[in-house]
């Protein structure tokens, strides 16, 4: 068998639900182990990390606050993806997945922006403005709103499923204007300082705890992301007997 068949037959075993869950049933708990590791040695870094030379103590909201963002914008990616998995592929999982993701997205960005509003009070002397950064993650929130709803307000799961893929692909335009609205518009963010073509600008006392909170976080937004698709199935099949049943009783 060529590595390309192999890949495929891999990938079409993990799309049944059943095994898909078996899977989940494995990771899950080692993920929430790798993930409360990470988290507690990010803390403790974070913690012993100096002080920032302009922001003080303050800048310790940042080893919470950048993750969350970044989960904001990962989380609305991965649900594009699993988007184009149901308009495209017809992926059985893509929908699960997507429907699975809102919510823990959803919560990230309210995170990002409640911290972000925690830190910028010290030191832009204002809870909130309404610039380009911070209106456009506002904007990803009220899409990750939109988008629960939606799939809970449509009784037929194909339709809910092909207008939440349509939404969610049509709104992934605004992920790239979150992280290019410091570049294009005059905002009070500073530029990118870890993700550049050049390096870091972050010093690695700094940068280090940074690192391994983001890593804790987005293990933890795995573990509960694949813990969300396995309630998801199950409240599928458990709805998909309910009405089987309801079929019979009526016959």
């Amino acid at each position: 068998m060529s590595d390309t068949s192999a890949g495929s037959a891999g990938w079409s075993s993990i799309a049944n639900p059943t095994r898909f869950m078996a899977l989940a049933d494995r990771l899950v708990p080692w993920l929430s182990v790798v993930a409360a590791a990470l988290l507690a040695i990010g803390l403790y870094m974070s913690f012993a990390a100096p002080e920032d030379f302009q922001q003080g103590i303050t800048v310790r909201i940042m080893y919470i606050h950048v993750p969350f963002a970044w989960l904001s914008m990962m989380c609305y990616t991965l649900m594009a993806i699993s988007a184009l998995g149901t308009l495209v592929w017809r992926h059985p999982l893509a929908d699960v997945a997507l429907k699975a993701a809102a919510p823990i997205g959803a919560v990230f960005t309210a995170l990002a922006l409640v911290t972000g509003s925690i830190w910028g009070k010290p030191m832009w002397g204002t809870w909130w403005v309404w610039d380009a950064r911070l209106t456009s993650v506002f904007v990803l929130f009220l899409m990750y709103l939109g988008i629960i709803a939606l799939t809970r307000a449509l009784d037929d799961a194909g339709r809910a499923a092909w207008a939440a893929a349509v939404i969610t692909l049509v709104g992934f335009i605004n992920v790239p204007i979150i992280k290019f609205s410091v570049d294009w518009w005059n905002t009070l963010h500073q530029p990118a300082s870890v993700f550049r073509l050049d390096g870091p600008t972050i010093a690695p006392s700094l940068l280090w705890p940074l690192l391994v909170m983001a890593a804790g976080f987005t293990v933890l937004f795995f573990a509960l992301h694949m813990t969300a698709m396995r309630t998801e199935i199950r409240r599928r099949r458990v709805t998909s007997m309910r009405r089987l049943a309801a079929r019979n009783a009526e016959a």
